[in-house]
């Protein structure tokens, strides 16, 4: 059986009656157990997962209506809640949290008849770039396991390479599901800040993160995307996505459409290979139709230091619930004051996190905000100014995922400043709310090279359409684990 097809193959091939759900279901239960001893990327497999599956059989064969998924196998990052299930967001803080509700894009998914295979292993509480920080392994890349997947959506996007699932969902902060997709050469979409509900994603960032899908193909991300977005009483953060149909249209092209290279995401610090690689997609762009030119963007040298500023101050705000009070592990009370149970509580955070947090606690305090988390508020609003003055000349904005090739595992991870500029052509969508896509473009000396679009806020359509058409300008090799 083939478990190389994309999700809407899949789903052509249920409905055809070429396979049946279970019999694909347990050959991805056995790709898992023979691949991921490897890979790692998943921190959990679902018990139940063939009897989801049987159920949704005997629905296509006594002809009830079937969700739009068919049963299609999909694994979810351990950050997001699935109800009754453990939610660890890889922390050993939350070793046996059990989640008492679903996600909102669990209960939509659920009602599409999707069958959730496992959650995927990610960085603590989604804070890192390499999934490194997971208190339970680093996850390996399926192009070279010696390397690492990116994250933090690392074991998500492993998954979806490595064929241990058909799709998956990540969460994107600072790039988390960009950064990885172009690292495992898959797909990544971060859509435009609240297309998707937050409902049930374990807070790292309020004010930037958003919930993305990695799949196998562009075609495969905007059918998630139809099923996982609009509206949530649950999330006030929700927009009206005036229920645009992500497929329809999508082969339309970019002829006439004005795109511009962002000169500052091409600069300084980009690996050679991943030079030559954007130069190859704007030749393609300008192939297809589309016109090309340089653009600036002053405030992109400035946003990582911004980005790493206002999340620490949020992780710092949102993380502080975990005291062990009211859920967490067992660790008696008695002999403790309460400040002292509080910190030996929170040993249980690894160094990431840890480091997040006292920098949370610092850049917003009295006698420091001014310096710090004030500053930080005016590059991401001067950094948004910029991004919509330049929409109003162009249609879209073309930089490399990530400016360097994956790197060996263990060769950043005591160099925090060298890890935090892998996500300066990234964060830049996170603060500005915009869209953006990493498609995979390019294998260079047996990894990895993707390629971002960037559109303006609720131009999602029309940036899948992109996407889309880049696309399908390359030919890649096929993963080799």
């Amino acid at each position: 059986m083939n478990l190389k097809i994309s999700a809407l193959e899949y789903v052509q091939e249920v409905q055809s009656g070429n396979i049946s759900v279970e019999d694909y279901v347990s050959k991805t239960i056995e790709r898992i157990s023979k691949v991921d001893e490897k890979i790692h990327a998943f921190l959990s497999v679902s018990e139940n997962v063939l009897d989801q599956a049987r159920m949704i059989d005997k629905k296509v064969r006594s002809g009830e209506k079937v969700g739009a998924c068919y049963g299609m196998p999909i694994s979810i990052k351990d950050n997001i809640c699935i109800k009754d299930g453990k939610t660890t967001c890889a922390s050993k803080m939350l070793e046996n949290f059990v989640a008492p509700y679903d996600a909102t894009v669990i209960q939509k998914l659920k009602q599409q008849d999707a069958v959730f295979v496992g959650k995927a292993n990610l960085d603590e509480f989604a804070m890192g770039l390499t999934t490194e920080f997971s208190a339970y392994g680093a996850s390996g890349n399926p192009w070279n396991t010696d390397y690492v997947p990116g994250g933090s959506s690392g074991g998500s996007a492993a998954s979806v390479s490595a064929f241990e699932c058909v799709a998956s969902l990540g969460s994107d902060t600072g790039g988390s599901v960009r950064n990885p997709a172009s690292f495992c050469s898959v797909v990544g979409y971060k859509p435009t800040y609240g297309l998707i509900s937050r409902f049930g994603l374990i807070s790292y960032a309020n004010s930037i993160e958003q919930i993305g899908p990695l799949t196998r193909t562009v075609k495969d991300s905007a059918f998630m995307l139809n099923i996982i977005s609009g509206l949530d009483t649950n999330d006030n953060t929700t927009i009206d996505g005036n229920e645009q149909d992500f497929l329809s249209g999508i082969e339309y092209g970019i002829e006439g459409k004005k795109i511009g290279i962002i000169k500052e995401m091409v600069g300084e610090g980009t690996a050679p290979e991943v030079l030559a690689a954007t130069n190859d997609a704007v030749s393609k762009l300008e192939g297809l139709g589309a016109t090309c030119e340089e653009v600036s963007l002053d405030m992109v040298k400035y946003s990582v230091a911004a980005y790493y500023t206002i999340t620490a101050t949020e992780a710092g705000s949102n993380l502080a619930r975990y005291d062990n009070l009211r859920y967490g592990y067992e660790f008696p009370v008695e002999g403790y004051e309460f400040n002292s149970y509080i910190a030996k509580a929170r040993r249980r955070f690894g160094p990431e996190v840890t480091r997040r947090m006292i920098i949370g606690g610092f850049v917003p305090s009295a006698g420091q905000a001014g310096k710090y988390f004030l500053k930080a508020l005016k590059v991401k609003s001067k950094l948004t100014r910029e991004v919509g003055e330049v929409f109003e000349r162009f249609d879209l904005l073309v930089a490399p995922t990530v400016p360097v090739l994956p790197f060996k595992k263990g060769e950043k991870i005591d160099d925090p400043i060298a890890l935090f500029q892998v996500d300066l052509n990234t964060v830049t969508a996170n603060l500005t709310g915009r869209p953006a896509v990493s498609v995979p473009f390019a294998i260079s000396n047996g990894l990895p090279i993707g390629m971002q679009l960037i559109a303006d806020s609720n131009h999602d359509k029309m940036l899948l359409q992109a996407a889309y058409a880049l696309e399908q300008t390359v030919n890649l090799p096929e993963v080799p684990i």
